[in-house]
């Protein structure tokens, strides 16, 4: 029989004894349902060009092996060619025989199920020699540039391989911005959070040339979930196994929410498929599975009027802007805007940069001004604010439709949150506002009582626009005829 035994930081060396299949197939076979087995046992017999079971009934199931070619064939479609060559790095650096010299330049079955044991349903220690591979062919410490272009190559096929398998969500990549430098600029933020060996974090040119170990990989793995996500939807999407029950893949059910609103307008997002990603893994669970766009200055004019008559009453909002300078910039607002000279919403809001730097900045404690939304009034600034204080706020669009500011000296009060625009005082290029989650079900029914009913300043506002008190326009969702389909 054989006989395995694991090493430090969890690299699997496996003692021959004669016995075809090891203990450590079998114990990590253990981890997959029957039905995930079959999934893996299947693409396995196809990369090798096996005809199925007969070979492991003849106790020959490990001889089979895989070849890069066979790798790349096979996922030559869903995945773009450099992550393919990674994952058969990680794929070898599985280390059978106690001499990683002696890696054969052929994949065993061993390996491979391993690999996919580790990735999928392994802990940060049991992924971390694998990244490491994938990152540098070489052993070793690996650059901070190294370590960017992974993780540069790991966004790049996420987008890919959903795109290939439909499963977008009603996004795609004609009504959103263009994703290349969205990729880079998450990879940048999940890079930021690379810790040195005396526990700070490097930034710009010194990131890049800095050399981290294995322990700051897996550190850096155990604190960035998304990289783990990320690599579980590569090879699940990118091999399409382990779909065979649902729970099995709840980490990346609500990786991006079903788009509403967007389709067959002629609209391009300010958002690319990268930012949706992040901005919505930062949403509270509930408000994950749906976004549903409420107002765009391109499709309503430029408005401040419109703006408010289709976000008031709404629920849960993203806000997004680009200044005239290309500078994409929001909030989440957690409670649906109200026309009132008082602050609203709860600390969970927050404010996010999307170009050109990706970031989420969450409340201080500092105080409660975390929205703000007013109109018509004489003794209150009249505008759409987040974060700081009248005259100073993290995000102001003025009621004079076009202008506003990102006040922070040297942050705002509220988020923490440096200036968001490339100006203090901006002039706005475009703005959307998206519900997530579910809008509220007073939002779009005629003939109920709503804040319309109760708020004069609302009231106020419906008469200006020239809209009846029961506008279709003002009360229901656009876009809820839109079906899910890419």
């Amino acid at each position: 029989m054989e006989s395995c035994r694991w090493g430090a930081r969890g690299v699997l060396s496996v003692e021959k004894m004669g016995n075809a299949e090891s203990n450590a197939y079998q114990n990590h076979l253990s981890r997959f349902l029957p039905e995930e087995q079959s999934d893996i046992d299947g693409v396995f017999d196809t990369l090798s060009g096996s005809s199925g079971s007969a070979g492991a009934k003849n106790g020959k199931a490990t001889k089979k092996s895989v070849t890069l070619a066979a790798l790349q064939a096979y996922l030559r479609e869903p995945i773009p060619e450099q992550m393919t060559v990674r994952l058969y790095s990680g794929m070898k650096s599985i280390d059978l025989t106690g001499k990683s010299s002696g890696l054969s330049e052929r994949i065993a079955k061993e390996q491979f199920v391993i690999f996919m044991s580790n990735l999928l349903k392994g802990n940060a220690d049991e992924k971390i020699t694998i990244i490491m591979r994938m990152i540098s062919k070489t052993q070793g410490p690996v650059k901070g540039k190294q370590i960017q272009e992974f993780t540069e190559d790991l966004i790049m096929s996420v987008v890919h391989v959903l795109n290939y398998r439909k499963e977008l969500k009603g996004w795609n990549l004609e009504n959103t911005r263009d994703s290349a430098s969205g990729v880079k600029a998450l990879a940048s933020q999940l890079l930021s959070e690379l810790k040195l060996a005396d526990g700070t974090k490097a930034a710009g040119p010194q990131l890049m040339e800095t050399n981290f170990d294995q322990s700051a990989i897996e550190d850096w793995v155990y604190r960035v979930p998304q990289i783990s996500v990320f690599l579980s939807v590569v090879i699940r999407q990118g091999f399409h196994v382990l779909h065979s029950l649902p729970d099995q893949t709840k980490d990346i059910l609500n990786l991006l929410p079903v788009c509403k609103g967007i389709k067959r307008r002629g609209l391009v997002s300010l958002f690319d498929i990268p930012s949706i990603i992040y901005i919505n893994s930062h949403l509270p669970a509930e408000l994950q599975h749906k976004w549903q766009l409420l107002f765009s200055s391109k499709l309503h004019g430029e408005s401040f009027s419109q703006l408010c008559a289709h976000i008031v009453n709404k629920g849960p909002c993203i806000v997004i802007l680009k200044d005239s300078d290309g500078y994409i910039f929001g909030g989440f607002a957690s409670h649906s805007w109200e026309v009132k000279p008082q602050f609203q919403g709860d600390n969970r809001c927050f404010l996010f940069s999307i170009f050109p730097s990706v970031a989420v900045y969450t409340y201080t404690g500092y105080n409660d001004h975390y929205m703000y939304l007013n109109h018509h009034q004489q003794t209150m600034p009249n505008g759409l604010g987040m974060g700081g204080q009248h005259g100073y706020f993290g995000l102001w669009i003025d009621s004079d439709y076009g202008k506003g500011h990102s006040k922070a000296k040297p942050r705002c009060t509220t988020y923490n949150s440096p200036q968001l625009a490339a100006k203090e005082d901006f002039t706005l290029d475009a703005m959307e506002v998206w519900a997530v989650g579910e809008v509220p079900e007073s939002a779009g029914t005629k003939g109920k009582k709503t804040i319309l009913d109760a708020d004069p300043e609302a009231q106020a506002l419906l008469e200006m626009t020239g809209r009846s008190r029961h506008s279709e326009g003002l009360r229901e969702p656009i876009g809820e005829d839109d079906d899910d389909d890419n």
